[in-house]
């Protein structure tokens, strides 16, 4: 059961959130073997003030990120492949840059895995 944190811009988050959890769940069942009916997201909503990031940061010359920048935070109770989280990452960024034009550059995401005891229900 992952529990994922979206730190998205307020001025984003209206037009885009229904989107980016749809996105998000089926990537998750697709490539991070979770149950459809699995689905824990909590937006955090921030303004400019409040989102402080380097634009350029492993970037390359290709662009950097914008106000649009996303992150992901999920923690996990068990572990998966790296070939698991590997095409997790790819089938997410191929996903919102499909659906809402998101550049890959400003998606970032970071996962946590924990124990079981780790989780009370």
């Amino acid at each position: 059961m992952p529990v994922t944190h979206i730190a998205i811009s307020e001025a984003r988050f209206g037009q885009w959130h229904a989107q980016i959890s749809i996105d998000l769940q089926q990537a998750l069942v697709d490539h991070f073997s979770v149950p459809p009916g699995d689905c824990f997201q909590l937006f955090d909503c921030y303004s400019p003030r409040q989102r402080v990031f380097d634009p350029d940061y492993l970037c390359g010359a290709e662009g950097g990120r914008s106000d649009d920048y996303l992150l992901f935070q999920i923690t996990a109770g068990k572990a998966r492949s790296p070939h698991q989280k590997q095409a997790f990452y790819q089938h997410l960024v191929a996903r919102l840059e499909q659906s809402l034009g998101i550049s890959p550059h400003n998606i970032m995401v970071v996962i946590a895995f924990t124990a079981p005891e780790d989780w009370s229900f």
